[in-house]
């Protein structure tokens, strides 16, 4: 069974990644995958090594949520493993660290974190059949970071970025055939916010589904604590009938990563 998790889906050997509930969020970091792997080769960054398998149409990129295992249970595109390309390791506590980035991501209770080659990814570990497609499985709930860039996400300012990945977000995590095609949304916050230090923004919506459960969307977006220029975004998905302040324990919890304040990598 494929198993999707908030909007993406997952590969063989690695956790689905974060939202979804009863319908599971697929967060798609893995976005594209093979778009952004040929953006960040033209860019000349190898640490992304991001891939597309063609077995069952998972991909990893963070599985969006590192993992490590085949539990069967993931639903969104990530990036593929850790810093030496091999499976991510899961945490089940504690936080999750986006060495790229430099920033790290708090595990809420009932999830698992994994970090990412761009990035690092949370998955809910609750998760059921697809509504519109029983044959893939999702999760409740998801969240994944990674630049901008990887995402193909457009803007010069948090706010810019914020406001033009959401809808994208959106259909990654409750669009599709796993949850049949967003009706309508509604938005529920769009505001300035600190995150680890910088100056962020966030947008959040609620996406009313054709099947299964409705989901809270966000796409938060702020200046890399290692790399000021360079703009990450954190996309997270979440059923609704999970606790909405999910999404506000985590971003309140990002923080820099030890010895992540430093001069980082250019992507």
């Amino acid at each position: 069974m494929e198993t999707v998790g908030g909007g993406v889906p997952a590969r063989p050997g690695y956790p689905a990644p974060p939202p979804a509930g009863g319908r599971g969020r697929r967060l798609r970091i893995g976005i594209a995958v093979a778009v952004a792997a040929a953006v960040l080769a033209s860019i000349g960054v190898g640490v992304y090594a991001l891939t597309d398998d063609d077995d069952g149409g998972r991909s990893t990129a963070t599985s969006q949520q590192p993992g490590g295992q085949d539990d069967d249970r993931g639903g969104q595109d990530a990036p593929e493993g850790g810093p030496e390309g091999d499976e991510p390791r899961r945490v089940e506590s504690g936080s999750v660290t986006d060495s790229l980035s430099g920033i790290s991501l708090p595990v809420p209770e009932g999830w698992y974190g994994e970090e990412l080659q761009a990035g690092a990814a949370l998955t809910a570990k609750e998760s059921y059949d697809c509504p519109g497609d029983t044959s893939k499985t999702c999760v409740k709930g998801g969240a994944y970071s990674a630049p901008a860039v990887v995402l193909g996400t457009r803007g010069s300012t948090a706010e810019e970025v914020a406001k033009a990945d959401i809808a994208a977000n959106a259909e990654e995590s409750y669009g599709g055939e796993s949850y049949g095609r967003i009706t309508s949304h509604d938005v529920l916050a769009s505001k300035a916010v600190t995150v680890a230090g910088q100056k962020g923004y966030l947008v959040r919506w609620k996406a009313v589904t054709e099947k299964g459960s409705d989901g809270f969307v966000q796409s938060l977006a702020f200046p890399s604590p290692s790399r000021p220029d360079q703009i990450v975004v954190v996309r997270f998905g979440v059923d609704t009938d999970q606790r909405q302040t999910v999404l506000d324990e985590i971003t309140e919890g990002i923080e820099v990563a030890e010895g992540g304040g430093g001069p980082g990598q250019d992507v």
